[in-house]
């Protein structure tokens, strides 16, 4: 059953992987570190692992070691509604946001630590910036470091961006938000 706070579709779950890459990875002792992460999707769209790296030396490397089960936590847009932004005086405010959750097996793949680390370049910096200006630090760097894909079991994704307001109630929200963003984000989940 698919409630009103669902992305319209997969794109929209990997979109915001792209623009906001910064994940929490938690493992099951709790352990936990904030990195960005790179979505890896089949042909329909939809996400099937997050690919990116952590330091050889972060607890996470152990904890998923000892058991791959852990959990991923994206935040996307979000901010608060106002009641003011509305001409509805009766209007209660809310909190709007999107936010993904990954429950996910981890495998380290030590062979594809450059790999991980290019991509994410890439993805931040396009063609403005190469690792090739680190020079001989690179290979120290990558000493250091270890790859992972965490491959998908399940996904919970909340989009709660005003798909239950009226069309006027939200296009007084979209218009009045001070958070550009966020707004052009419950615009676009409110088209059909």
């Amino acid at each position: 059953m698919t409630t009103p706070f669902e992305p319209r579709s997969a794109g929209d779950a990997a979109r915001l992987i792209a623009d906001y890459p910064l994940a929490w990875l938690v493992s099951r002792a709790f352990h936990s570190s904030p990195l960005p992460l790179i979505a890896e999707t089949d042909d329909s769209g939809a996400i099937v692992s997050l690919f990116g790296h952590c330091g050889r030396r972060n607890p996470l490397v152990a904890d998923f070691r000892a058991d791959p089960y852990g959990l991923i936590l994206f935040n996307g847009p979000q901010g608060y509604v106002s009641p003011g932004l509305l001409s509805k005086p009766d209007w209660a405010p809310t909190w709007n946001y999107a936010v993904l959750r990954f429950t996910v097996d981890v495998e380290f793949v030590e062979d594809e630590t450059r790999d991980a680390v290019e991509r994410l370049v890439f993805a931040m910096e396009g063609d403005r910036w190469s690792t090739d200006r680190v020079g001989p630090r690179y290979e120290a760097m990558l000493d250091q470091i270890i790859a992972f894909r965490a491959h998908v079991v399940s996904a919970e994704h909340s989009f709660k961006l005003g798909q239950d307001e009226s069309a006027t109630g939200l296009a007084e929200i979209v218009a009045g938000h001070r958070d550009r963003t966020l707004a052009a984000w419950m615009e676009e989940q409110a088209k059909p």
